[in-house]
């Protein structure tokens, strides 16, 4: 029993009674009005609360492509260990956040139905789950607090509520409700309740149960107010989806098993005999979606599948901030409505004449798929990585060929600049490509407004990426080439391909990556056979030195007799030429090299020989060229191997798996496979 105790015990321990004690608080009116003098902010509407919840986390400014963008870190949900992260979609987010801000304020897109409109599996669902769990969290922290209150001690005038004499506010109203509307704003400011810093504002009546228990005290006390707030006990409020306190869900269902009192709540049979008529608001059941969700958000998916019938509802909540729940007078709501649909229902909305009212009542926020390789990537590192997948060896690139194909679907060709699908990809991506600059990336994303609402969905690459991890073969290892084949092969049915010629242009995207996997698996191997940091280090500084030197019409020491001499030309042109930079042509370059380091010196970076891809390619392929003698790599796919020549393939490999993440298993399927490629003649 004394260890049972212990084990009790330490569980205990474990609990935040502090906090508890501080979301159980309860007062009187009086000392409501106190604490609102201190930290105003506890009043805020529901908009300005989801604004501060997000601004609460700090943001992050960068620019991108010649555009000042902002990063808000809500929406990493490092809270909850990533779990809701999105990636890349940080223009879209900031529309949001904008609406926010606006609505905030009082601008007018509180009076709106903010709509996240995308294909599916673009992110709609989780940024309004993220939402939702973020303002239940907020609710949860000092900042976040607000209030509401219950009425006490009705047993002792007549109106004996459920819970011996007290009755819960149904739609957890603010406690400043309470002030009647003709003379509340003159209390507050004669109170002094706002501060420089913000400005208490309390729009909107009490619901229909809690003003008939108002009215009903008015008139036992003789319209005495101060007699009927001793009724009144504030009380810290949770808003808790399970619990559905001030977060609702609406999801549209069978026509015939639905109707709008889901909405706006209903009549309580088994109450009317307790207080007599259907008329009392207490017989009501103020549990629709929209009641229940009074002080924080309500999410409405596939909002457009909605019937007529409840579309009206959501025109009143959204414009007017008003329901009309059944037998009752329009009750105030403070809400943030929050919808999301597909391309398809969209559409039909904007076809659909009796719907104008609804589309002027909407704020569209599109939430595209991503066009950003490495963003696309980290979406599938969530659900693929180490500590998820055990006893799988997951081979370098195999995610992020994935995610180069994803991004394939979702682009449009090039109607310029003489560039093909990859390249774009790659612009797209932050890679530096030689005669494009973050003008041509603006300009390609101008030509092409509707990119990312099509193409492949992450859901469809992270089943077929399951499918590989399942299968039998690959040795406990998952490579590129698996999943490929599971993506390719998983287009034949893919039921949101619409026509063939689309199948036909995601199946030559596969193509594109597997060339694309090629040459990346081609140069790696390179790399581990001149895996020499230090030298490749040394080399890119004496080019740095060189070119530096030759564009300012300098000279340089010399590494040993540290006497100036001319630039390296020699040591130049053989970099060059690697990339096949001509004679007529080296001055640009080395120009280019040379505005680069700049650029970034401007920025306060630090320039690196990787962070250019052609130099970096460059100065790789002539260390490979110097260092390449050391082995054939056309003697890798022979069955005939001597001794010194498999003690250099174990160095290779070894390389490999220290420096580019491979596993045994692995690392000898690439270099069997860049082998093959080199035995067949293939050296470019």
């Amino acid at each position: 029993m004394g260890d049972a105790q212990s084990l009790v015990g330490k569980i205990a321990a474990m609990q935040d009674y502090a906090l508890y004690r501080d979301l159980s608080w309860e007062g009187s009116f009086e000392e409501y009005l106190s604490l609102v003098r201190k930290q105003p902010q506890v009043t805020r509407n529901a908009f300005q609360r989801a604004y501060d919840m997000i601004i609460r986390y700090g943001t992050e400014e960068y620019t991108d492509n010649k555009k000042k963008l902002v990063r808000y870190n809500f929406f990493k949900d490092e809270l909850n260990g990533g779990q809701d992260a999105i990636y890349g979609l940080d223009i879209p987010l900031m529309r949001l956040v904008h609406v926010l801000k606006a609505a905030s304020e009082g601008y007018g897109p509180e009076k709106r139905v903010i709509l996240l409109h995308g294909p599916v599996g673009s992110s709609k669902s989780t940024i309004a789950r993220l939402m939702k769990k973020g303002i239940e969290q907020y609710s949860m922290s000092s900042d976040g607090a607000l209030y509401t209150f219950d009425w006490v001690n009705l047993d002792g005038v007549g109106m004996a509520g459920p819970e011996s004499g007290r009755f819960k506010c149904p739609m957890h109203e603010e406690p400043l409700r309470l002030i009647p509307p003709s003379w509340r704003e003159r209390a507050i400011k004669e109170l002094e309740l706002s501060n420089p810093t913000f400005n208490v504002r309390v729009d909107g009546d009490l619901d229909p149960a809690c003003r008939f228990i108002f009215n009903k005290l008015m008139e036992r006390y003789g319209g005495d107010w101060g007699k009927v707030m001793q009724h009144i006990r504030v009380r810290r409020l949770v808003l808790t989806e399970k619990d559905r306190i001030g977060i609702g869900t609406f999801q549209p269902k069978d026509e015939k098993n639905q109707d709008s009192t889901e909405l706006t709540g209903d009549i309580n049979y088994r109450k009317i005999a307790e207080y007599g008529s259907d008329s009392d608001p207490r017989a009501f059941n103020f549990d629709g979606e929209f009641n229940i969700s009074n002080r924080g958000i309500v999410e409405f998916i596939e909002v457009l599948k909605l019937d007529v019938a409840f579309l009206y509802d959501l025109l009143g909540a959204s414009q007017e901030h008003k329901i009309k729940p059944k037998k009752f007078a329009q009750t105030d709501i403070d809400e943030v409505i929050l919808g999301h649909t597909n391309e398809a229902e969209y559409k039909k909305l904007l076809s659909n004449e009796f719907m104008e009212a609804l589309r002027d009542r909407t704020i569209k926020i599109d939430i595209p798929y991503i066009t950003k390789v490495s963003e696309e990537i980290r979406i599938y590192e969530k659900d693929f990585n180490k500590e998820k997948i055990r006893g799988k060896h997951i081979a370098p690139h195999t995610l992020e060929v994935a995610a180069m194909w994803a991004v394939l679907t979702r682009l449009e060709d090039p109607k310029k600049h003489n560039l093909s699908l990859v390249q774009k990809m790659k612009l797209y991506d932050g890679k530096v490509l030689p005669g494009y600059t973050q003008d041509t990336v603006k300009e390609l994303r101008k030509e092409a407004p509707r990119e990312g609402m099509e193409g492949i969905s992450p859901r469809y690459v992270q089943d077929k990426i399951s499918n590989a991890l399942v299968n039998d073969i690959g040795e406990g290892t998952i490579n590129p080439f698996m999943v490929l084949s599971e993506l390719e092969k998983g287009l034949r049915h893919h039921s949101l391909i619409s026509s063939d010629e689309q199948r036909k242009r995601f199946g030559e995207c596969i193509g594109m990556v597997k060339r694309e996997y090629e040459e990346i698996v081609k140069n790696e191997v390179q790399r581990a056979i001149s895996a020499d940091e230090d030298a490749i280090q040394k080399l890119a500084a004496n080019y740095i030195d060189s070119i530096k030197a030759y564009t300012l019409k300098e000279k340089v020491k010399d590494r040993f007799t540290r006497e100036d001499v001319e630039p390296d030309e020699r040591l130049m042109r053989s970099i060059e030429e690697k990339i096949d930079i001509p004679e007529n042509r080296k001055d640009d370059f080395r120009r280019e090299i040379m505005n680069y380091i700049g650029a970034l010196a401007v920025d306060g970076k630090k320039f690196e020989w990787h962070t250019n891809d052609r130099l970096r390619r460059a100065l790789e392929l002539k260390l490979f060229e110097d260092q390449k003698d050391a082995i054939k790599l056309q003697t890798l796919v022979s069955s005939v191997i001597d001794k010194e020549t498999q003690e250099k393939i174990d160095i290779i490999k070894t390389r490999m798996i220290k420096y580019f993440g491979y596993n045994e298993v692995s690392a000898r399927d690439v270099l069997d496979y860049v082998a093959s490629i080199y035995a067949r003649g293939d050296t470019k």
